[in-house]
């Protein structure tokens, strides 16, 4: 099994450097192949959306769209991948911040249903309560 970082999905996802994009997608060609196992954490997920979001201005859409091509790759594995899917939809659909999306999803499989906080974005999830201190 290897980690897979940041940059290698980027590489593939905006192919800026084609060479290097050309490697990263033989990286998982080989994974849905069968013959590579890959591992990638909820944080890279999280910075792959800053960054396409923040350098290359992409919309939500297209953002959410890529990270669901990364997560449904067969032979990769991300923890929490199931939260992570529904963070995408409350970032797209209810116009959330992603980690405000993954920390509310991450606390609705929880069975937490209050959260302190003065993001009132939260009000927009019928689900979750948000209590001011």
């Amino acid at each position: 099994m290897r980690f897979v970082d940041t940059n290698v999905f980027l590489r593939f996802l905006v192919n800026d450097i084609p060479q290097q994009a050309d490697a990263c997608e033989a990286i998982f060609r080989r994974a849905v192949a069968g013959g590579e196992i890959l591992y990638t954490t909820d944080m890279v997920m999280a910075e792959i959306v800053w960054v396409l979001e923040s350098y290359y201005e992409l919309p939500r859409s297209e953002v959410r769209t890529k990270l669901e091509k990364i997560l449904n790759t067969p032979g990769l594995t991300c923890d929490n991948k199931e939260v992570i899917m529904h963070a995408l939809s409350l970032y797209e659909d209810k116009n959330i911040d992603y980690i405000d999306a993954y920390n509310a999803c991450l606390l609705r499989a929880k069975g937490i249903e209050e959260i302190y906080s003065y993001d009132r974005h939260f009000d927009r999830l019928d689900w979750l309560k948000r209590v001011e201190p």
